[in-house]
């Protein structure tokens, strides 16, 4: 009952506070807020709950690799976005990700390779990616938005923690990192704001996901010898630092913009 509950209640309560966090003070923060582990996060802690400490302590390298993917999403949607309309882009970033999970999943991950290796994605793509300011915006989201975005998150967690143990631990934690609301939040602010808009989102999510491997390191070190509730307090203080250092240092290019 109790997983069951964290499944119902946890993630729509994560993707809704973002959201509107997002829609309060821009693209950049909601960039950096959706590279946090909203998804992934509440997925690890159910698998250490329902598979066992083991399996979720092995999944934290799956996932560090998968957030590579979601690097390489973002630096194919933001090439792409000030020639191609957002239905090429979208698509074309979801193939590129595919295309590196796949190539990914052949390698048999060890969490400090797997840190290093998105370490050094953030940086490179954060560096290729261009740096574009935004303008202000006052377009609204329609009234679906939010609970289209609860209700894809939600659905996530509960296919990707039903079907982890065929799975495995590395390829559960690659496909948690499955760009559902990078696909929903760039193509929305695309549509709507133009590609000025969607680079700072996209490079916003590229910094972000320092958080998103300070929080799976935590998880893959600490989990076996110090439990479910005490690491994953570690990793949330860890990762929520993280976002607090990256807020900080894209301070000179934030505007206030209303994010769809």
């Amino acid at each position: 009952m109790t997983v069951l509950l964290l499944k119902l209640l946890l993630t729509p309560l994560l993707i809704g506070l973002v959201t509107l966090a997002g829609r309060r003070w821009g693209p950049v923060v909601n960039g950096l807020l959706v590279g946090m582990p909203l998804t992934s996060g509440p997925i690890s802690f159910i698998l250490a709950k329902q598979y066992g400490l083991q399996f979720a302590t092995k999944a934290a390298s799956g996932n560090l690799a998968g957030q590579v993917a979601m690097c390489v999403f973002c630096l194919t949607y933001g090439l792409l976005a000030q020639k191609r309309k957002w239905i090429v882009c979208a698509a074309s970033a979801i193939g590129a990700y595919l295309i590196s999970t796949v190539g990914l999943n052949s390698i048999p991950w060890r969490l400090p390779w797997a840190f290093l290796v998105l370490i050094g994605a953030i940086v490179a793509v954060s560096w290729i990616l261009p740096k574009q300011a935004y303008a202000r915006s006052s377009s609204a989201p329609p009234a679906w938005d939010l609970p289209a975005r609860i209700v894809a998150a939600t659905a996530m967690v509960f296919i990707i923690s039903e079907s982890a143990n065929a799975l495995g631990p590395q390829l559960s934690g690659l496909i948690s990192t499955f760009p559902v609301f990078a696909v929903i939040f760039a193509s929305f602010t695309q549509f709507q704001q133009g590609a000025d808009a969607t680079l700072p989102l996209l490079r916003s999510l590229v910094l972000g996901s320092a958080s998103f491997a300070l929080f799976f390191l935590a998880v893959g070190v600490c989990l076996l010898p110090l439990g479910i509730a005490a690491t994953y307090a570690i990793a949330v203080g860890a990762a929520l630092t993280a976002s607090g250092f990256s807020y900080a240092i894209t301070k000179d290019r934030r505007q206030t913009v209303v994010s769809p």
